[in-house]
């Protein structure tokens, strides 16, 4: 017979005479210590400033402590408050960054309802704390957006066409249950079991909800025309700034009215169908990022409910300089940024850009420089050797974070809605992103 194994102690019903220190259950480096000291040097006093008077009767959790379970959750993949309060019982490293503290799903969500202003603001003091600890450079930084599905099922939206047939049928209807309730006697003989009030204010909810969404369809529609140089009064025909007609084809509809297969969406109507890599068509919000080559730390998060990029290069270019001070030496861009006003504005005042004027690898078409002269310096300067090798690191900068924001952190939905709470969600998303890539450089 052998010897039996000797095994190092294992009593798990051993009780500690004293309780074990906070320190001895993450190995030393761990990501939730650099967040919790992070968190410890930023300033927090906005979210102080709403408890200021409270008294000592009301007593909410620290906001440092909240502060920290919500980045580091976001930074691991965690931003269900429900999964969030569960990690508190089942994570040590959800329990040390508590340090005894177990708030609710619900305190969860209504700190970061309350305080989501506050949490993207903290996004910019830390891209200073990566300058200033040498991670960003900006010596070249590459932008580019990616699409992210909103907090709104695609099957809760209605095009206008099926918006027009709904308004008339539920119309119609309400007509018909207001006649039959003038009948009443007859009804209740006949049909006691149908509550006409009821389904009267039922079908009038329905009617509301889809005349407001039909309207906003309009209202957008109208900015859009507006913009193109239209007017109410153009009869579908393009006008010069006089009024006279400019000739060539006639419009085919109305100032103002969207067309047929236009979405409205009724869970968020700041967002907009959007079509995403893989083909698929979802209500989705366009989530931009301004990447520092040295690390890759993303230095600007802006976002939109624009599916087109061309719109977004100069106002990203000013957010770099108004979070850190100053531009990059040069900025890299891919075809989606491509516009003639837009190279217009970014050569004026923007410094060294590179925007690809067609798909990489493809050759773009001839330009008229005469019509389009900035676009056609943008292509001189991308023929050259040095313009070309520049270009050539933009996907390798860029692409990365985002990639690493959906599959390694799966981020891929908000969870809140309208373009400003979705804008600061996504702040506070590329802000844990940070965090992660500054924990380990």
């Amino acid at each position: 017979m052998g010897m039996a194994a000797s095994y190092l102690p294992y009593l798990p019903e051993q009780s500690f005479l004293l309780p074990p220190s906070l320190e001895e259950w993450l190995p030393e480096g761990h990501l939730a210590y650099f967040i919790s000291e992070t968190v410890d040097a930023l300033d927090l006093s906005a979210f102080h400033m709403r408890y200021a008077g409270g008294g000592p009767r009301n007593q909410p959790f620290h906001p440092a402590m909240m502060v920290k379970l919500l980045i580091y959750g976001y930074s691991t993949g965690v931003f269900s408050s429900r999964k969030l309060a569960r990690k508190l019982h089942e994570d040590v490293a959800f329990r040390v960054l508590a340090a005894g503290n177990f708030p609710a799903h619900r305190t969860l969500s209504d700190f970061r309802a309350l305080h989501l202003a506050e949490l993207a603001a903290l996004f910019v003091q830390v891209v200073k704390m990566a300058r200033e600890c040498g991670l960003v450079k900006l010596g070249t930084i590459a932008v580019d957006g990616t699409k992210m599905k909103a907090s709104a099922s695609r099957h809760k939206a209605m095009t206008y066409k099926r918006m027009k047939q709904a308004e008339a049928e539920l119309q119609s209807e309400i007509k018909v249950l207001l006649n039959r309730a003038k009948a009443a006697d007859d009804l209740e003989r006949n049909e006691p079991e149908l509550d006409i009030p009821a389904e009267i204010t039922r079908r009038e909810k329905r009617l509301a909800v889809i005349q407001a969404a039909k309207a906003r369809l309009e209202e957008r529609q109208r900015e859009a025309d507006a913009a193109k140089g239209r007017s109410k009064d153009d009869d579908r025909r393009p006008r010069n700034p006089d009024g006279s007609d400019k000739g060539g084809g006639s419009y085919k509809r109305d100032f103002g009215v969207p067309d047929a297969q236009n979405q409205g969406s009724f869970t968020d109507p700041d967002s907009r169908i959007m079509k995403h890599s893989g083909g698929n068509f979802e209500q989705s919000y366009n989530g931009y990022t301004a990447v520092d080559a040295e690390h890759q730390i993303i230095v600007a998060a802006e976002l939109t409910n624009c599916a087109a990029d061309s719109r977004a290069l100069p106002s990203l270019i000013a957010a770099v300089k108004d979070n850190l001070g100053e531009l990059p030496a040069q900025t890299l861009a891919d075809a989606g940024f491509r516009s003639e006003a837009v190279l217009a504005k970014v050569a004026e005042h923007h410094g060294d850009v590179l925007v690809a004027l067609g798909r990489e690898g493809r050759d773009d078409a001839k330009i008229n420089a005469a019509r389009y002269p900035h676009t056609a310096a943008m292509a001189s300067k991308l023929k050259t050797v040095k313009g070309d090798a520049a270009y050539r690191r933009r996907k390798a900068i860029v692409e990365p974070p985002n990639a690493w924001i959906k599959a390694v952190m799966g981020f891929r939905k908000f969870s809140v809605r309208g373009t400003e709470k979705v804008a600061a969600e996504w702040k506070l998303v590329c802000m844990a992103l940070n965090l992660r890539r500054m924990a380990y450089l």
